[in-house]
């Protein structure tokens, strides 16, 4: 049996050898140019959480909570009622208001009926005023002839000052109560304005009572109860819209070289286990460290002092249609990767934003009603 020369064992060692070199040398070339063409063109962090509007639903009246029509959890729909409160104040002031613009009408229209009663007066005075000169141009020329008594003549023209003073009083009296009335018609009387205002405002107060959500969402942080006495501005309850969520990822300072706005990115959740990426963009970054606006932020020029890495959040807008499809909640911790490929982006948002962020419009058909309802109050005590 032949043994094994040095000379072969030394040969296979050496392919051996030069295999594993090869074979780290091509895995090293592989990485190489993965980290060039590829990491080294991404920004990953995993200190990321899914944000949202948090919209805070207060009253706009004081009041005692009689009915609460929602939960947490629960989907609410702009303009449904979610809060009641006792009507019994408001329904009280809004009966005065009532009464108050009823009467200012109708004192508008007395006002006005005497002032034509004082233009009659005037017209009754002038009248006089003629008669009583014309009484006096007939006697004045009889005095010369001895026709009539000095007197007589004295007592005329007396009439005639007299006339002209009553007169010269019904033109002022008519002028006065003019001044009440002319320039509008009832409706449009400065004193009907004011009580209908009054009358505008007891009935929206009236109809504030129903409290009712802003947006569309689900409710959270649900405080209120029946029975509570509440005050304007007192955070009730919360509404969450989960249909407009975005991403805050906060990368380290030494990852934002490169990172601009509008550059595409991937989200990943444990939510999904990580099976579902979400696709979107960098939105904006915020003009400041977390740290600088925190609560306490640090003071650095003071003590001893240790250098930290901060970090800055940058907002990474989300798909609609895949947010609708896999949905999300505010809070959820991500993993997001930012695509750096393109970077001719501007790194802030170089012009002022127009568009509206957002909007309600469940507030405004309380003023168009109110104006309805004065209207009607109005046409009622304006007579025939």
């Amino acid at each position: 049996m032949n043994a094994v020369s040095p000379a072969n064992g030394n040969g296979r060692r050496r392919t051996v050898l030069l295999t594993l070199a090869a074979v780290f040398l091509a895995a090293g070339a592989v990485w190489l140019l993965l980290w060039w063409f590829v990491f080294s063109l991404r920004e990953v962090t995993d200190d990321a959480y899914v944000n949202g509007n948090q919209v805070i639903v207060s009253s706009q009246v004081p009041g005692t909570v009689v009915a609460v029509l929602a939960d947490d959890t629960e989907r609410v729909e702009a303009g449904q009622v979610l809060v009641r409160l006792d009507p019994t104040d408001a329904d009280l002031a809004l009966a005065k208001a009532q009464s108050a613009l009823a009467q200012a009408v109708r004192a508008v229209r007395q006002q006005t009926h005497i002032a034509g009663q004082y233009d009659a007066a005037v017209t009754a005075r002038r009248e006089e005023l003629a008669r009583a000169e014309a009484d006096l141009a007939r006697r004045e020329p009889l005095l010369a002839e001895h026709a009539v008594a000095p007197e007589e003549v004295a007592h005329a023209r007396q009439a005639v000052a007299d006339a002209r003073a009553a007169l010269n009083a019904a033109e002022r009296q008519a002028a006065a109560s003019h001044a009440l009335v002319d320039g509008s018609d009832v409706a449009g009387n400065p004193t009907v304005l004011q009580a209908r205002a009054a009358y505008r405002e007891a009935w929206v107060n009236a109809h504030r009572n129903a409290i009712v959500a802003p947006i569309d969402g689900y409710v959270a942080q649900r405080s209120v109860q029946v029975g509570s006495r509440i005050q304007p501005g007192q955070p009730l309850l919360m509404i969450v819209p989960l249909r407009d969520l975005w991403i805050d990822a906060n990368f380290k300072e030494v990852q934002l070289k490169h990172i601009r706005l509008g550059q595409p990115a991937e989200v990943r959740t444990d939510l999904y286990g990580g099976g579902v990426t979400y696709h979107g963009r960098v939105e904006g970054l915020a003009p400041g460290t977390g740290g600088a606006f925190a609560l306490l932020p640090p003071q650095n020029a003071s003590g001893n002092w240790i250098k930290v890495v901060q970090r800055v959040p940058v907002r990474i807008a989300l798909d609609a249609k895949e947010l609708e499809q896999h949905p999300l909640r505010v809070g959820l911790s991500t993993e997001v990767t930012v695509d750096t490929h393109d970077r001719n982006g501007p790194v802030l948002a170089p012009n002022a934003t127009k568009k509206t962020v957002a909007k309600t419009d469940v507030y405004s058909a309380d003023l168009a009603s109110a104006d309805a309802a004065a209207d009607a109050v109005v046409q009622a005590n304006l007579g025939r």
